[in-house]
């Protein structure tokens, strides 16, 4: 299902997600998303100091046990620290932690058109799945498409909607194989997002399964 950082109550697919920040066990493309939204709306950070002190106490209290590569994770660390010590924010649009992991301004991007209206630059494709950056023209609409997997997308300007709800700068949408959606952008702005894939999208729908049968799946 697909899910939103503003509903009433905790959230749980949310939920599972910060989790997972704070344990630090998202691939490089989810935590940064993650950090960009605690950024933009910081609603969440006290569930995930809370999540970090829950997980600190447990280590405090755990056995000691020898660390793997330990001068390898301490650079790691430290260069960490030596990249956040200047944040910066690309345009007003993308947040620090999101800066260096796209490695461009919006400006300089090489967008590909994969549709009239609808822009994508791929950040990443790896293991960890597939991150990019999509640029939506005010009331464009998505293709009907569904998930083999998950997709967790950020809105970094604009907004869009479906039938599962509406979403603005700093929203978090999580959505699964059951959602089969045409996402729209706003008709007032330009839609920026920021989107994590771990599995291809399967389009539906009559113009969406031709196109499929012709890309290959």
């Amino acid at each position: 299902m697909i899910h939103d950082s503003k509903g009433a109550g905790r959230d749980k697919p949310l939920d599972a997600l910060l989790a997972g920040y704070a344990a630090g066990t998202l691939g490089p493309s989810l935590h940064r998303l993650v950090a960009a939204h605690l950024a933009i709306k910081p609603d969440n950070r006290r569930f995930v100091r809370m999540l970090e002190a829950s997980a600190a106490s447990e280590f405090e209290n755990s056995a000691p046990a020898p660390i793997n590569d330990r001068d390898a994770r301490l650079a790691a660390i430290f260069s960490a620290t030596e990249e956040n010590a200047s944040p910066r924010r690309v345009d007003g649009i993308v947040p620090a932690p999101l800066v260096d992991f796209i490695g461009r301004d919006l400006s300089d991007i090489r967008w590909k058109t994969v549709l009239p209206g609808i822009r994508e630059h791929r950040v990443s494709d790896d293991s960890n799945g597939e991150a990019s950056l999509l640029w939506i023209r005010p009331g464009r609409i998505m293709p009907a498409h569904t998930h083999e997997g998950v997709e967790v997308t950020l809105v970094l300007k604009g907004g869009f909607s479906d039938a599962t709800g509406h979403y603005r700068r700093g929203d978090i949408a999580i959505a699964d194989h059951e959602v089969d959606h045409r996402p729209r952008a706003d008709e007032d702005e330009d839609c920026i997002c920021f989107a994590v894939t771990d599995a291809p999208l399967r389009l539906t729908g009559p113009v969406g399964r031709l196109v499929q049968r012709f890309i290959g799946h």
